[in-house]
C-alpha cells in the first residue's frame, strides 16, 4: 500500500512525465545567465504574473528574504501578520541576516489585516523609530484566498503612506485556480510576488520573485549573497515549468478532494471540522484522542499529526478513493474509542 501524507503539499513527489521534462532539460550556467531552461521558465513566470522579470529560486523562505532584503535596509521595519509565513515560519531571517525589525499585526477572522491596524504600526518619520518601509501579505493564507477587493484597498493603502507591497504567494496559484482569476489579477498591486513551486504543483524544488527589472537586479545580488546562486539549475526549472503547463488546472481537484474530506470528517462523533478551504482542512481532535489516532493512522500507512488544531493538506498524490479511506479509518478508531 503506497503512504497517503496529509501533513503538507510539499511531501508531493515529481511525477514521471515530470522527470522526464526534468532528464531532457537543456542546462548551462545560471550565476552567468547562460541556462536557458531557467531563462524560458523565469519568462514564462513573468509573463503570468504580470511583471517585466522574474528570478528563480531554490525554496520560497529564500525567495521571501531576498524580497524583504531588496525593499528594506538595515534598521527598516516591515509590517506582516503574526501569523504569516515570512514572520512565524522561517526562522528569523530577516531580523537575523537582513537587520530588519519585523512589525507583527494580529489577523482578523477572515484571514486580513485591518487597515486600522495596518496604519497604527507604521511608525512616524522619528529616529527613534525603526523605518516603516513595506506591507507584506500573504494569500492563500492558511489555504483561506484573501478577497481581491481587500487586496486593492490594502494595497492602495499602502502606496498612499509610502509603502512598498510585498506577497508571500506561496499558494497563489491555488487561488488563481479557487477564484477563476488569473495570476496577473491576483498579483496587482504588489511591488513583488513571491510564487512556490513545490507545494501543490508538486515540483521538488524551487519558488520564484516577480517584480520590475530594476527589483529583481537588486534581488539577483541579494540571491548570490544568501547562497541562491545555482549553476545548472535547468534541471530543477524544468520540473518547475512542466508543473506551470500542466499541473495548474488539476489543483481544482485537491480542492474538491479537501472538501470531501471535511464533510466525511465532520460526520464522525469525536471530530470537529473548523474549516476547509483550498486544499486544506483544519480539524480538532480531543487531546486525549491524538496520541492513539496518529498510531492507528500510522499502522494503515496513513501520516497525519493529530493535536487540538490538525492540518489535513491535500495534493496531487492523495486521489479521492484516499481520502474515501481516511475518513473510513478515522471513523473506525473513533468507533472503538468512545
Amino acid at each position: 500500500m503506497m503512504t497517503i501524507d496529509l501533513r503538507s503539499d510539499t511531501v508531493t513527489k515529481p511525477t514521471a512525465a515530470m522527470r522526464e521534462a526534468m532528464s531532457k532539460a537543456s542546462v548551462g550556467d545560471d550565476v552567468f545567465g547562460d541556462d536557458p531552461s531557467v531563462n524560458a521558465f523565469e519568462d514564462a513566470v513573468a509573463q503570468r504574473a504580470g511583471y517585466p522579470a522574474a528570478l528563480f529560486f531554490p525554496t520560497g523562505t529564500q525567495s521571501n528574504l531576498t524580497a524583504l532584503m531588496s525593499h528594506c535596509q538595515r534598521g527598516d521595519e516591515f509590517i506582516a501578520g503574526q501569523h504569516a509565513h515570512l514572520y512565524k515560519y522561517e526562522a528569523g531571517g530577516a531580523a537575523v541576516l537582513g537587520s530588519i525589525q519585523p512589525q507583527p499585526v494580529r489577523h482578523q477572522s477572515d484571514g486580513t489585516l485591518s487597515l486600522e491596524d495596518i496604519a497604527e504600526a507604521i511608525k512616524l518619520d522619528d529616529f527613534h523609530y525603526a523605518r516603516t518601509r513595506l506591507l507584506a501579505l500573504e494569500n492563500t493564507f492558511q489555504g483561506r484566498v484573501i478577497p481581491q477587493e481587500y487586496i486593492n484597498r490594502a494595497t492602495g493603502f499602502a502606496k498612499e503612506r509610502g509603502l512598498a507591497t510585498h506577497l508571500d504567494g506561496a499558494r497563489l496559484i491555488n487561488a488563481s485556480v479557487a477564484t477563476g482569476k488569473p495570476l496577473s489579477e491576483l498579483c496587482q498591486g504588489f511591488d513583488s510576488v513571491s510564487l512556490c513551486f513545490s507545494k501543490g504543483l508538486g515540483a521538488p524544488v524551487g519558488s520564484v520573485l516577480v517584480g520590475s527589472d530594476e527589483f529583481i537586479a537588486t534581488a539577483k545580488r541579494i540571491r548570490k549573497m544568501l547562497g541562491g546562486g545555482m549553476r545548472q539549475s535547468g534541471i530543477i526549472a524544468a520540473g518547475c515549468h512542466h508543473a506551470l503547463d500542466w499541473h495548474v488546472d488539476r489543483l481544482a481537484e485537491d480542492h474538491q478532494h479537501a472538501w470531501l474530506l471535511a464533510e466525511g470528517l465532520a460526520q464522525i462523533q469525536g471530530v470537529e471540522v473548523l474549516s476547509c478551504d483550498t486544499n486544506m482542512v483544519f480539524v480538532r481532535f480531543r487531546e486525549q484522542d491524538c496520541q492513539g489516532l496518529r498510531e492507528h493512522m500510522a499502522s494503515h500507512d496513513v501520516v497525519m499529526m493529530p493535536a487540538a488544531r490538525t492540518r489535513l493538506v491535500t495534493h496531487l498524490d492523495v486521489s479521492a478513493k484516499d481520502v474515501e479511506g481516511v475518513v473510513g479509518l478515522v471513523k473506525a478508531y473513533f468507533s472503538d474509542n468512545r
